[in-house]
Order: structure tokens, then C-alpha cells, then sequence
């Protein structure tokens, strides 16, 4: 036998590539995401629910990506949990439903996420409702 079959191929797959499983590639998005952060001002973000995980991979990116210092919890048609991770700007995204139920993650790669920021139409609500509290306790033009 003389042809391309007769040559023997052995493949080999790097053992950290098996022991970091999906999440070493999901690493290497977040870099470039913070890179991209870095120089464009560009956020980014990944939806952990649209990569396909095969087992332990979500504990193991959630374990290498470490707990940061802040945390924040809303309460609004469920909770949605947010904490920064041990690397500054990247944030996980936790969402649940009514029942407890989680419905997404996500990793957002920004200076802060973007669902802490008040969003347009609450500031001309808040504007109104400081009035009003204002009005209520005798108002900034009030005499002292």
C-alpha cells in the first residue's frame, strides 16, 4: 500500500484545552471584548445561554473568572443578580424569573452594566417625583 491511507494520523488534543472545556474560548472572547473596551469604548457582551456547555464548564469559567468586590440585586419581574468579577469590568449577569426560574446569563464587558444605569424615561419621572416630595414637605421655595 502506497496511497494517502497508508499513512498513520494520530490527533492529539491538548490536555488544558480538555480540562478548561468551553470556557477557555469563552476566556479568550472576554479578552478580546476588554480589548475592544480598552481602546473603542465599545461594551460587550455573551450570552452564556446560546454556548453550548457540556458538563462542569459553567462552574469552571464562573470559578476562573473569580468574585470581584460589588453585587447588586433587582427585584423586577424576578431577580436579577449582577457581580463584578475578579476581573474589573467583566460582570455576570444572572436572570430569573417569577417562579425562580433562571431564563439567561450573561457576561457584559463594560465600565458598569448597562442594566444599573437609569434609563432616559425614569429621569423625567424622577424629576416629577422629587417634586412632589418637595411639594409634600414644603418645597425648595418654602420659607424656613
Amino acid at each position: 500500500m502506497s496511497g494517502p491511507e497508508s499513512i498513520s494520523l494520530a490527533v492529539e488534543v491538548p490536555k488544558v484545552a480538555q480540562e478548561w472545556g468551553n470556557s477557555l474560548p469563552i476566556l479568550h472572547e472576554v479578552r478580546h471584548a476588554l480589548e475592544r473596551l480598552a481602546t473603542t469604548g465599545v461594551p460587550g457582551i455573551i450570552d452564556l445561554g446560546a454556548i453550548p456547555f457540556g458538563p462542569g464548564d459553567e462552574a469552571r469559567l464562573l470559578a476562573r473568572l473569580g468574585r470581584g468586590e460589588v453585587e447588586a440585586v433587582i427585584h423586577a419581574l424576578g431577580e436579577t443578580r449582577i457581580w463584578e468579577s475578579a476581573v474589573p469590568a467583566v460582570w455576570l449577569i444572572d436572570h430569573y424569573n417569577a417562579e425562580g426560574e433562571r431564563i439567561a446569563l450573561h457576561i457584559e464587558i463594560d465600565r458598569i452594566p448597562s442594566l444599573l444605569l437609569t434609563q432616559p424615561e425614569d429621569l423625567a419621572e424622577a424629576t416629577a417625583r422629587l417634586d412632589g416630595i418637595l411639594d409634600g414637605e414644603g418645597g425648595a421655595g418654602a420659607s424656613a
